[in-house]
């Protein structure tokens, strides 16, 4: 089997739903049933064979590179791409990370805590031939705003700020995308990860997988109280996870 592709984790926001937590904290080293929630997530990656990690970071990024090294000590390894002094947005903090990534390399965000299957995408990923794959799931509006069409498991339509009523999934969270998705987007200029997949939807370069369990998020206080009660009640992920309430 071959190796399983890198990873880049978004965790470079500041965070400002977190507030005041996090005037002093990264997101990401914040802590949920006892364990910064990145450690909960890197955990889950490794379950899932991801072991090699490339962490986009920015606010605070010093205490991040400080608290985890070169991961070792959590069964992975991670390297760092600091957005530097301004920050570069989703899509331009993954532009900057691209020399440390392999092709293709999966992107998840920092505050995301996603148990799906991680080998069924990237086998889509590569049946499609296109250059990106976006994972969805069938959210109706439930667990966050929908923002994606879908059409006989093809992609229609995706947007963040223009919602419509023919949108019923939602972007799950995890991507697959090769280098030459970039194109020709500009190095160390902030653009939004969600304006690279629009502009792959259009030029149909963009799959889609749709995840049969949801997403659950570290990014506000609801979402990490929810988490909470997941990780201090759980088992293994396969036993919280299996059954996802409907």
């Amino acid at each position: 089997m071959k190796p399983s592709p890198s990873i880049a984790i978004l965790a470079g926001g500041l965070a400002t739903r977190l507030r005041p937590k996090t005037e002093v904290v990264p997101k990401c080293l914040l802590e949920i049933a006892g364990k910064p929630f990145i450690l909960w997530q890197l955990e889950l990656l490794r379950s899932r064979g991801i072991t090699e990690v490339v962490l986009c970071t920015g606010y605070l990024s010093e205490m991040v590179e400080a608290f985890l090294g070169d991961g070792s000590e959590y069964g992975v390894r991670v390297n760092y791409s600091s957005d530097g002094p301004r920050l570069l947005a989703t899509g331009g903090a993954i532009r900057r990370a691209l020399p440390l990534l392999t092709d293709p390399f999966y992107v998840v965000y920092g505050d995301s805590y996603l148990p799906c299957d991680y080998q069924a995408p990237l086998a889509e990923y590569d049946r499609s031939g296109k250059t990106g794959l976006m994972t969805v799931f069938r959210n109706e509006g439930k667990w966050d705003s929908s923002n994606v069409e879908m059409l006989g498991g093809k992609l229609m339509d995706y947007n963040k700020r223009e919602k419509t009523p023919a949108m019923k999934y939602i972007d799950y969270g995890l991507g697959i995308l090769s280098h030459r998705s970039f194109g020709e987007t500009p190095e160390d200029s902030p653009f939004d990860l969600a304006e690279l997949y629009r502009d792959l939807l259009q030029r149909n370069e963009l799959a889609a997988w749709e995840s049969p369990v949801r997403f659950f998020e570290a990014g506000s206080f609801a979402g990490i109280e929810e988490l909470e009660s997941i990780f201090l009640g759980r088992q293994t992920h396969d036993h919280v996870f299996r059954h996802v309430p409907e």
